[in-house]
């Protein structure tokens, strides 16, 4: 290798391996900002809700607006069914991820609550006497509990027939065979039509405590048949442990009209739950967030429809059926595990990831750099041959010549050093080369003009030629 010779093509390699590696870096960069993007994405939840129009529509219609607006983490999507029992259902086949339905509905063995929507109670009750002719008078006055209602007509306001089997129920559990009991059912939209029919003895409404469908109907029906008689469930308790799907509770005295009082004391019944529902498969990040922005925008949906108001946490206290979704559970009872908790494992797999990734780059270095460090090899063996040819020179023109040479490569190799493509151990022998060729120099330079030979070891260093 002449002092003359180009070296252009190292830089030509040290320009392609940045090139490389840039790309390399686009890449990578790319690939992360899109998973932090993916990652940083609203879960979107979709919830199976019906009839249109109902107040479970209106409330999840509202719900997703909220939802929308405010939530970072979740939003939903609301798919409308023909009711509760289509809803469930549909989330059955995998096809949305929650549902509204009634606790009593047939529905998929993994369902589980993340939140209870509204409470129905069971309002049963008989009319006292009629306004007008009395025909029926007395047999609608005999009829002062549920034991009274064999033989008799009874009117169910709304169509479903989830409310004729909670009836049978009330039925059996107060020993009264269903099938003495006779029943019509009417819509939501027919309480005139409930109150004018003289064949009815008794009613049944399920619905909330404030709900205007069940008031209503308490006072068409005193109208047109007199003050009502409310028949208590005195076998509520009984029921609900035989049947977890129900549960025990009272309705207040004057909650359906103060004046005069419907009804005049406290009385004991069931109530039936309308629940949202996740499948157990559901992660517990994605309730636990849904069951946080549920309740961190129930105020704001309440003001949008009033029913809202009656959204609940589920009882995590007492077995109930369905069971509550670990991730709900988990918010209510505190119990929610940490950001660290949860990710723990992820972050050792990180490290892992990053320490091969490190190693693959360590690799892919050297790879890339495996030109230079021939090139530094090929220096090395250049400069060995340098000495021998220093050894014989016959003037110090050869000498200068040569020194040019090796300087040329010392600017080289300094290069390819400060770019990171030869590592410190080949500096090492390459240094250690240097000082051989130093030497030469020196013993042939005092040769030739006949001085004394300078000490080995006194000559320059690669550091004191850069």
């Amino acid at each position: 290798m002449s002092a003359s010779a180009p070296i252009n093509s190292p830089a030509e390699r040290r320009q392609r391996r940045l090139l490389i590696l840039l790309a390399t870096g686009f890449v990578a960069f790319g690939a992360a900002a899109a998973g932090l993007f993916y990652i940083l994405q609203p879960e979107t939840l979709r919830i199976t809700v019906g009839p249109s129009g109902s107040e479970d529509d209106q409330v999840v219609q509202a719900m997703a607006e909220a939802f929308e607006q405010e939530s970072r983490t979740v939003r939903i999507l609301p798919i409308t069914t023909a009711g509760a029992a289509e809803s469930l259902a549909l989330m059955g086949t995998g096809k949305t991820d929650l549902a509204v339905g009634r606790s009593d509905l047939a529905m998929p063995a993994d369902a589980q609550t993340l939140a209870v929507l509204r409470k129905n109670y069971v309002v049963l009750w008989s009319p006292f006497g009629r306004a007008g002719k009395d025909a029926k008078k007395k047999a609608a006055a005999k009829i002062g509990e549920i034991a009274d209602l064999a033989g008799h007509k009874l009117g169910i306001i709304g169509k479903t027939g989830a409310n004729v089997a909670l009836l049978r129920t009330i039925l059996e559990g107060s020993g009264v065979p269903p099938d003495k009991v006779a029943t019509a059912q009417f819509g939501t939209d027919e309480i005139e039509k409930l109150a004018q029919d003289t064949t009815l003895d008794a009613y049944l409404a399920v619905g909330p405590l404030d709900s205007k469908i069940t008031s209503a109907a308490i006072a068409a029906t005193s109208r047109s048949r007199g003050a009502p008689k409310f028949l208590p469930v005195e076998a509520s308790e009984a029921i609900a442990l035989r049947h977890p799907r129900y549960e025990a509770e009272e309705i207040p005295g004057s909650v359906f009209n103060a004046n005069p009082a419907w009804p005049e004391d406290k009385i004991d019944t069931i109530s039936v739950n309308h629940l949202i529902l996740a499948r157990k498969e559901l992660s517990e990040a994605k309730a636990a967030a849904f069951y946080r922005q549920l309740f961190a925008v129930r105020d704001t949906i309440t003001q949008r429809v009033a029913g809202a108001g009656r959204i609940a946490k589920p009882d995590t206290e007492k077995e109930a059926e369905p069971s509550v979704h670990r991730g709900a559970a988990a918010v209510i009872n505190g119990t929610e595990r940490t950001f660290l908790d949860k990710y723990s494992d992820y972050f050792w797999f990180a490290l892992l990831l990053l320490s091969g990734i490190g190693s693959a780059a360590a690799w892919l270095r050297r790879y890339l750099n495996r030109d230079e460090r021939d090139d530094n090899t090929g220096y090395r063996n250049r400069i060995l041959a340098v000495v021998t040819e220093v050894r014989d020179a016959g003037s110090e023109q050869d000498l200068l010549r040569s020194q040019r040479e090796v300087d040329a490569i010392i600017a080289e190799t300094l290069k390819c050093y400060d770019e990171g493509s030869i590592e410190q151990e080949d500096m090492t022998a390459f240094g250690l080369v240097l000082e051989l060729f130093d030497h030469a120099v020196a013993e042939r330079r005092a040769t030739l003009q006949g001085g004394p030979v300078e000490a080995r070891g006194s000559g320059p260093t690669i550091a004191s030629r850069r």
